[in-house]
């Protein structure tokens, strides 16, 4: 039996809630994974109410996996009602951004906590510097890649993006912009890789983190449900503001507050896990 106090359990509802609706608009509004937001919570709500242990990050990213299918849904809706996704990307992309999916589950379930925070913070510093630092018209080539370039880069942005707990939209986002796409077409396309990653990964992190010892309660594999049904729902609910929001503010500013919040919760997450 966990001896959780009512304060404890008030305070980590309403950091579950919080969380949950500001990722949705995050997600929507910048296109990056709301994960950003929900993997750093989760996993200092494990902390502070005393639960879990070795695993908690892998919990947290497991989770944080599962709700991105409900962001992804409604932001994926919102963003075909302004014209602005591409199909035949969107297509042809997701079935290899899934794989990498899978793959990043699978190496993560096999990873020490020690060593998936660091992939996390190092990828995180990354996605901060993208959008802190890099003009977002910048690009090294006319189109995206095709064929054999089309499955490798595919597979690579889902395996990562299954190891931080994130949607597409962060690696999928750049990776469209860097190829010549418009930063509203790479924002509103890449939102639809978050279902495909959130299926496979999640379902990735349940089976292969089965049976693991040093997880909260109520958690199956490395997804812990209570937080993921709160979440899920939050984030689903809010995803539809961010898209609407990102057809309407210039974000240069937004962004660059937002790559200073991310380049300090790397910092945290590493020095937690790693102490």
């Amino acid at each position: 039996m966990i001896d959780v106090s009512a304060m404890e359990l008030v305070m980590m509802l309403a950091a579950l809630v919080g969380a949950g609706a500001i990722a949705g608009v995050i997600g929507g509004l910048f296109g990056v994974g709301g994960g950003t937001v929900l993997v750093p919570a989760l996993f200092y709500a494990f902390s502070v109410l005393g639960v879990g242990g070795e695993h908690n990050l892998h919990v947290a990213i497991g989770t944080s996996l599962l709700t991105i299918v409900a962001t992804s849904v409604r932001s994926l809706a919102t963003h075909r009602k302004h014209g602005a996704v591409d199909e035949v990307v969107l297509k042809t992309w997701t079935p290899w951004v899934a794989f990498g999916g899978l793959v990043g589950a699978f190496i993560a379930g096999g990873s020490p906590m020690s060593a998936l925070a660091i992939v996390y913070g190092v990828c995180l510093i990354a996605i901060a510097v993208q959008m802190g630092l890099l003009p977002e018209h910048i690009t090294v080539r006319k189109d995206l890649p095709t064929v054999w370039g089309r499955r490798v880069v595919a597979s690579v942005i889902g395996t990562l993006s299954a190891m931080m707990g994130i949607g597409g939209g962060s690696f999928g986002g750049l990776t469209m912009t860097l190829c010549g796409r418009p930063i509203h077409q790479a924002v509103a396309t890449s939102s639809g890789f978050g279902l495909a990653i959130g299926a496979a990964a999640s379902f990735g992190y349940l089976v292969f983190g089965w049976g693991a010892s040093g997880v909260p309660p109520l958690t199956l594999g490395y997804v812990n449900i209570p937080a993921a049904i709160i979440m899920g729902l939050l984030t689903g609910w809010t995803a539809p503001y961010g898209a609407r929001l990102a057809h309407r503010l210039d974000r240069k500013k937004l962004r660059r507050a937002f790559a200073l919040y991310l380049a300090g919760t790397a910092f945290l997450v590493v020095f937690k896990a790693l102490a």
